[in-house]
């Protein structure tokens, strides 16, 4: 099983620690919980990957900030990068 790191509970993507190939078992921890789920596509080493379903404009939060935009959809499990999300930079999450 491959294993990505969520490092706060508000995030809505993790970071992939190993590349996961289409189908594998991702075990996302950190946040104080941990969850399974499985890769739709690859997800290179470094990259994110969706937790929930994410639609055009949605922010993406990592670390518990609004790190970007999503440009396209993304279902949990798909690889979060620059194809479908731009980012943003010194914005804060809103409360």
């Amino acid at each position: 099983m491959k294993r990505a790191i969520r490092i706060d509970p508000h995030d809505n993507v993790a970071t992939a620690v190993e590349a996961v190939a289409p189908d594998e078992e991702v075990r996302i921890s950190g946040s104080g919980e941990e969850i399974t789920l499985a890769a739709r596509e690859a997800v290179p080493r470094g990259h994110k990957v969706a937790l929930a379903a994410l639609r055009a404009g949605d922010h993406v939060v990592k670390y518990g900030e609004v790190i970007g935009r999503m440009t396209a959809e993304a279902r949990p499990g798909d690889c979060v990068h620059i194809h479908n999300m731009e980012a943003i930079r010194g914005r804060r999450r809103s409360a």
